[in-house]
């Protein structure tokens, strides 16, 4: 399907591994200049990932755990027509063991990051009078909670969800497109543990009855940046094989 994105520039957070690679790799094939971000100990991977995608892809690595490197981020990136707030850490402790540094740990990387990151896109687009896609990734525990020590993650994941709102209402009128994608259980390294403990108790939860692929989000969120949803904003879309029903 043609997405309409080519020439298109497009940041895609967390893009070293799993649903970010994924993302990236689908914006990519259908003709996006993609820069891939992550973790400056994944350099080599995004480099990687880079040269497999083509297409001038590029890579810029920062920790979005400190607002100072997500500044001098974007500072160092051009224009960007597309933001794909992937990026995110799923810790898992009960909320009678959690920290506190976990907990605002969590919220900085999985809420304030995408936070400050739709802030600059959207100042570069007013500046610049442009149209432009925003898709966050949350997640189904922001609608259902978590029940296996992760109240922090579906907590920033549901404040997500309630900015997304907020910000699509804010820019509708400029013509920019605020969304966001909630994933289930996919295949990828930051779920690897918790299906190799109990992926038949997640596969009792799903409909139907299969973890998802990386590639099937991704399909998803290409059709968010592309111009076939230039009328979808401020939705959230479930990809999770029916485990969110709404």
């Amino acid at each position: 399907m043609d997405y309409k994105i080519k020439g298109k520039t497009a940041l895609v957070t967390g893009a070293a591994d799993g649903c970010g690679k994924a993302i990236a790799e689908k914006l990519g094939a259908e003709g996006a200049k993609v820069i891939l971000h992550d973790l400056d100990s994944k350099r080599y991977q995004l480099k990687v990932n880079a040269e497999k995608i083509g297409n001038g892809a590029g890579y810029i690595t920062a920790d979005l755990s400190s607002t100072e490197q997500i500044e001098s981020m974007w500072a160092r990136l051009g224009e960007i027509d597309i933001l794909v707030n992937n990026a995110g850490i799923w810790p898992t402790a009960y909320v009678t063991e959690m920290t506190s540094e976990s907990f605002k740990n969590t919220l900085d990387i999985d809420l304030v990051a995408p936070f400050l990151l739709c802030k600059l896109f959207v100042n570069q687009r007013l500046s610049n009078a442009k149209k432009g896609k925003i898709v966050n990734m949350v997640s189904q525990a922001a609608f259902h909670g978590s029940t296996s020590g992760h109240a922090h993650y579906a907590a920033a994941k549901a404040g997500l969800v309630a900015f997304t709102v907020s910000l699509a209402r804010e820019v509708a009128p400029n013509g920019i497109n605020v969304n966001a994608v909630a994933p289930g259980m996919m295949r990828t390294p930051m779920n690897k543990s918790a299906l190799s403990e109990r992926e038949e108790q997640y596969l009792e939860r799903i409909p139907l009855r299969r973890i998802a692929e990386p590639s099937e989000v991704a399909s998803v969120v290409a059709f968010l940046c592309g111009c076939e949803s230039d009328y979808i904003t401020g939705a959230t879309l479930d990809v999770t094989g029916g485990m969110l029903m709404r």
